[in-house]
């Protein structure tokens, strides 16, 4: 089974993006499950999702402890939240970021690949510039460095699950996928 937890803030879709993943997995005849965890539904507040995924039937439900991999919507958590607490060894830590992550900021030995989901959503238009929805910007960018599924399969998620704008997202998540880079590994 594989474990990929979200954290992000309310309003940027990491709930969504779950939904999205799961999707697409399902699309490619694997088992998914997509659930996720936040107090007070305000915008900003800090939110965990989570995503599990396997050839059989998934049956376990709740938060998910020790990840396979971390996705970060919003890199301001680092500083306040544990966002790296149980990850596996050899997982990945995808992650918005404008510049280069500090491997300093991150477990030794973890495995780091960053885009600016941010700017590329914000040239969609989706969100504003202020706050862009970086949700499906990102998703491209993990399924490249983590190869959980094909780009049309999530593109074709993406078109179902999002209410609007679906070529935007999807051209987003294009452009993640092409400019995902490695910070560490």
């Amino acid at each position: 089974m594989i474990e990929i937890r979200f954290h992000g803030r309310g309003g940027q879709g990491a709930v969504v993006a779950c939904d999205i993943l799961a999707l697409a997995l399902l699309k490619e005849h694997q088992y998914a499950q997509a659930s996720s965890l936040f107090g007070a539904e305000r915008r900003g507040a800090p939110v965990q999702a989570f995503l599990r995924t396997d050839p059989d039937r998934v049956l376990i439900r709740g938060e998910i402890f020790k990840p396979d991999h971390i996705v970060i919507l919003d890199p301001t958590l680092i500083k306040n939240v544990p966002v790296t607490a149980g990850l596996k060894p050899g997982g990945w830590i995808v992650m918005n970021s404008a510049s280069r992550p500090k491997a300093s900021d991150f477990p030794p030995g973890s495995k780091i690949a960053f885009c600016d989901a941010g700017a590329i959503a914000a040239k969609h238009g989706l969100g504003s510039p202020q706050s862009p929805i970086v949700n499906t910007a990102i998703l491209g960018g993990l399924i490249k460095v983590i190869k959980l599924v094909s780009l049309d399969s999530l593109a074709n998620a993406i078109r179902e699950i999002v209410p609007g704008r679906k070529e935007e997202n999807v051209a987003a998540a294009k452009g993640a996928y092409e400019s995902i880079q490695i910070a560490a590994s």
